[in-house]
């Protein structure tokens, strides 16, 4: 029979819901138990197609999903814990919640379900307060564990690239955010012409296709040498990503998962705030116009931004 000092340790578990770039911005949390918890065994909850990026990218041990059957009774009041999620929750020795619980009910039905210690974080990000990364981290400061300074997600160690490989993710989860389109076709036959040897490579996803970006897209730069990376599951993009030498975008969920590899970025912002939601790096440059719209912002300018970045970083 197996001493008590030799049973497994009982893993903790993280639940993030949201998009990417609100799950990429909560990766240093995921570094941070890691580092301050030895032999910490991580599980991480959240959205189908994005919560994966916790173990692929080594920050987590394993993952589950928010739409786990009988999941939704957990946001009921007084409702009944079913035996075998209770057996399943229960096993965690912390849960560190994201989710909105204004009424505590899911925190009780947790409870109920055998969790002894759970600490809620912040379930939105305000402007004003400092960078995300630092207000989704900022409670874990009641158990001694604290950022370094200027803390930045990390997917992966990008490689030394030694060719010139341009992408550019002309869209956003919101119109606002947005360059015009029309404008990012320009910029990428301009790229083709005043670099040669350069190789485009355009990411889409649902958001871009319904709003006719793809096609826009395609009959603007037909004829010329690109590759199109429409709607890939997250890790691999990260792994496509890797082997480029810049980006350019928009605040997206993407902007944050390329500089999350390593890659130079070059961020177009508006209107939200840079301070509390530019993604964080040492090759990560972002423009906000003076009017904090991005409809404002001419292809004169834009361009000379994006061309100066272009040859800055080689």
């Amino acid at each position: 029979m197996k001493s008590e000092s030799s049973a497994p340790e009982r893993p903790l578990l993280v639940i993030r819901g949201g998009a990417v770039g609100d799950f990429v911005l909560t990766l240093p949390v995921l570094r941070l138990l890691r580092e301050s918890i030895p032999g910490a065994v991580i599980h991480v909850m959240g959205n189908r197609g994005i919560v994966e990026m916790a173990t692929a990218s080594g920050h987590a041990d394993d993952h589950l999903y928010l739409d786990t059957p009988g999941m939704a009774l957990m946001f009921a009041k007084g409702v009944p814990v079913p035996e075998a999620l209770a057996a399943r929750l229960g096993q965690y020795k912390l849960v560190l919640s994201y989710l909105y619980d204004p009424d505590l009910i899911f925190r009780e039905q947790m409870e109920k379900a055998g969790v002894k210690t759970f600490l809620d974080l912040p379930h939105r990000v305000v402007d004003g307060h400092g960078h995300a990364v630092e207000q989704l981290a900022r409670p874990l400061e009641r158990l001694a564990m604290f950022l370094p300074e200027n803390a930045a997600p990390i997917w992966k160690i990008r490689p030394d690239i030694s060719a010139m490989r341009v992408a550019i993710h002309p869209g956003s989860g919101s119109i606002h955010k947005n360059w015009a389109v029309e404008h990012w076709t320009k910029v990428g036959r301009l790229i083709v012409e005043q670099f040669p040897s350069a190789e485009l490579a355009v990411i889409t996803g649902e958001a871009e296709r319904e709003r006719g970006v793809v096609d826009l897209v395609r009959d603007s730069w037909r004829g010329m040498r690109f590759v199109h990376w429409d709607a890939l599951p997250l890790s691999e993009l990260a792994n496509r990503l890797g082997t480029c030498s810049h980006f350019l975008g928009h605040d997206s969920g993407i902007s944050h998962l390329a500089a999350a590899c390593g890659v130079p970025c070059h961020v177009f912002f508006g209107p939200t705030d840079p301070d509390t939601w530019a993604p964080r790096g040492p090759m990560v440059k972002v423009h906000k116009p003076a009017s904090c719209k991005l409809d404002t912002l001419s292809f004169e300018d834009g361009w000379a931004c994006l061309q100066s970045f272009l040859q800055t970083i080689r």
